[in-house]
């Protein structure tokens, strides 16, 4: 098989092809890359909360006393837990090995 008719291949022929060390690599790094995403897409979901929480607690009578004391204490938890993760993600930056 040339290189110019890998490019060509169908997932199911690539894995056949491909030695399954090296398929095993390839799929931990793109699993991990994905978690990554997920992680960030948690805290952008974090981070409007947090924007919204804070709206709601400063929004004055037109909110409930209840509603806005919870709004309140959800601003400052979605903000901690927002830092948590990115603390952690910073410390633990997953090296993906390279596939060849």
């Amino acid at each position: 098989m040339s290189a110019s008719t890998v490019g060509f291949l169908s997932e199911e022929e690539r894995a056949r092809s491909e030695p399954a060390a090296k398929r095993i690599i390839r799929l931990q790094a793109e699993a991990k890359a994905l978690a990554h995403e997920h992680v960030k897409e948690l805290q952008e979901a974090l981070e409007i909360v947090h924007r919204l929480a804070a709206e709601i607690a400063d929004g004055g009578a037109a909110y409930p006393v209840g509603v806005r004391e919870i709004s309140r204490r959800l601003t400052e938890e979605a903000d901690m837990r927002a830092r948590g993760i990115e603390a952690v993600l910073r410390r633990g930056r997953p090296t993906i090995p390279a596939v060849a």
